[in-house]
């Protein structure tokens, strides 16, 4: 059997149901609904207007499904206000569509304003980042450290303040920008990044590294990595090699937007990171697809800084953790 629900499908068969049932009720029903027909009206539009988003999902992006969501709301909203509502009489129900548009209107706008100017939450797929992040980290993304920017369109308005090495932000992948990444900063703007040797080197300077003790990895069948600690901005962090592995796998490396940026051998690479963009790398340095093989990060890809650690529903004790 396969595994897993397949989510689409079910949103795709609930949204066609709740589609023949509204259909049904507008053009075949005779006479004055039910309570009955009403109960199920009242069902049938959120779970229709939810499949809708949800498969819109497919095309954009959430911010821009979260936008459409409030103007198709707030626009029969107000339609209904200004042009239907005044001609109803005392004795005739509202619409279920317009009961809905206004209870979902103000929700969606606020969610889309916090989501878009203050903070976004995301949850961790993979365990590139260890042991910074781990999966199932539940965390939460500043979306001002770095400047306002205007919502879908991703347009920066307003600097505030400018992406640091060492920090972890998240971006959206410049190879399927409907994906959303995370990793740590490890190059800026007019930076020579090398990594040879399993060592970071920035700017001709060797980024300051010092043994951590070891890390049991649960998802290698328990082994025990070496772990470091290492300094690329104002404080440390810590990041995994594993030993055997080589520090860049060649095969893996792709063709990129200034790619002739970077010169790659065996032992590692060597690139200078062109203006307006960034070099990313995961902490788990032997298990992370970042930068070395996919090239820099646009400066209007960048989403923001992951500060903390809301939620791990299997280990409790990360909550509240800052990231560092």
């Amino acid at each position: 059997m396969g595994g897993g629900l397949n989510w689409e499908l079910i949103a795709l068969v609930a949204g066609g149901a709740s589609a023949l049932v509204i259909g049904w009720d507008a053009v075949v029903r005779k006479g004055p609904r039910s309570e009955g027909v009403k109960g199920i009206l009242e069902i049938a539009w959120p779970v229709l207007f939810v499949a809708i988003m949800g498969m819109l999902l497919k095309f954009t992006d959430f911010a821009a499904v979260l936008l459409i969501a409030a103007i198709a709301t707030g626009v029969i909203w107000l339609v209904d206000r200004r042009v239907f509502a005044p001609k109803r009489t005392a004795q005739e129900a509202e619409p279920v569509v317009v009961d809905m548009a206004r209870a979902f209107f103000p929700v969606i706008v606020v969610v889309f304003l916090i989501r878009s100017f203050w903070v976004e939450p995301f949850k961790i797929p993979s365990g590139s980042m260890k042991p910074t992040l781990l999966v199932g980290d539940f965390i939460l993304v500043n979306k001002y450290t770095y400047g306002i920017r205007l919502p879908v369109a991703n347009r920066k308005v307003v600097e505030i303040g400018e992406v640091k090495r060492g920090d972890v932000v998240v971006f959206r992948y410049p190879l399927d920008p409907s994906v959303d990444y995370i990793k740590r900063v490890v190059g800026i703007p007019g930076d020579k990044v090398q990594y040879r040797g399993k060592l970071l080197v920035v700017n001709d300077k060797q980024v300051p590294v010092e043994p951590a003790g070891h890390y049991t990895d649960a998802e290698l069948n328990f082994l025990r990595l070496p772990q470091f600690s290492e300094k690329l901005g104002a404080k440390a962090h810590q990041f995994l090699v594993i030993p055997s592995e080589p520090p860049l796998n060649l095969a893996q490396v792709r063709q990129f937007p200034h790619r002739d940026n970077c010169e790659y051998n065996d032992d590692g690479f060597t690139c200078t990171v062109p203006p307006g963009h960034y070099f990313m790398m995961g902490d788990n340095r032997d298990q992370s697809a970042d930068s070395r093989y996919w090239g820099f990060v646009p400066d209007d890809h960048i989403k923001g800084r992951a500060f903390l650690v809301w939620m791990n529903f299997g280990d409790f004790k990360r909550i509240g953790n800052g990231i560092e």
